[in-house]
């Protein structure tokens, strides 16, 4: 049994980590700026985040390596820097980690299109998300993720990439919004479809993340549960952004969000953490509501 299946079988539900994006950005990663390079320029500030999640109780941590893929770091010069980037956003989190959590490296989409919508084959999609995937699991990731995808041949290209080039559990996650028609991705995806052609492909995971407050995902985990017995993970945004005086708020509190963790395990998930907007003290509170959860009535 591998060692995530034997956490979860122990704990029943994992908690996993929230925002990293927005926990960069309060250490001064500037609009634009590449958060992936602070794995080499500002480690320091990375480990800072990792660790922050380590102590607030997630039983899974996630990489800075989000836009990790040659495509994506091609667009701000740093493909030359792939290798060094991932396996060093593995390393910095795995240091965070120590015994306390493991770590599942994050794949996130590339911004192209595939064939024959845009000019992406496959193939090549398979290849970049491959070089990717080998640097990470070098870096001693013991899992990975790949997330926030809106395309389903994109997800299940970086899933063919993780399972024929490392030995590495895999978990993948679709972003879906809710339309008068139902939920699906911005691509049309469906969530009971994308279940089912993720785990016929051999995700170990599946799931969703960001795109909707928790209140949506408890709805969404139960779409989910229908189409699939795999394990399934959910990463809910604290809300959706609101622009205040020039500045991002996300509105639902830790409390707020920890309240709602049994509906949303009663609804399906099994892995739950945040996204956009969640911060140490979210997780924290998910992790003290688990244990409440867990203990005899």
């Amino acid at each position: 049994m591998g060692l995530w299946k034997s956490r979860l079988e122990k704990k029943k539900i994992l908690i996993a980590d929230g925002g990293w994006g927005t926990e960069l950005q309060k250490r001064g990663l500037a609009p634009g700026e590449p958060p992936e390079a602070w794995n080499l320029s500002r480690p320091e500030d990375v480990l800072a985040v990792a660790r922050s999640y380590v102590e607030a109780g997630a039983d899974i941590l996630l990489t800075n390596t989000f836009g990790g893929s040659p495509l994506k770091l091609a667009k701000v010069h740093l493909e030359g820097k792939l290798l060094e980037i991932n396996r060093r956003g593995a390393g910095i989190s795995k240091q965070a980690a120590g015994d306390r959590a493991l770590v599942f490296a994050s794949i996130g989409p590339t911004g192209e299109f595939m064939a024959p919508l845009g000019t992406i084959s496959e193939a090549d999609m398979v290849k970049g998300f491959a070089e990717q995937a080998r640097a990470l699991a070098e870096g001693g990731a013991d899992g990975i993720v790949v997330e926030t995808m809106m395309d389903l041949a994109e997800a299940k290209a970086a899933l063919q990439a993780a399972r024929e080039n490392t030995s590495l559990p895999v978990a993948v996650t679709l972003t879906f919004n809710k339309g008068p028609k139902g939920y699906a991705t911005m691509m049309g995806v469906r969530p009971e479809q994308a279940a089912a052609e993720l785990e016929k492909a051999g995700a170990d995971i599946i799931g969703a993340n960001c795109g909707a407050g928790i209140d949506v995902m408890i709805e969404l985990m139960g779409v989910m549960r229908s189409a699939t017995a795999l394990p399934v993970w959910c990463k809910p945004n604290a809300g959706l952004p609101e622009l205040v005086e020039g500045k991002t708020v996300y509105r639902e509190t830790p409390e707020m969000m920890a309240s709602k963790l049994g509906a949303l395990v009663q609804a399906g998930a099994n892995i739950v953490g945040g996204c956009c907007g969640t911060t140490p003290a979210h997780i924290r509170a998910f992790a003290l509501e688990r244990d409440k959860l867990a203990s005899p009535a």
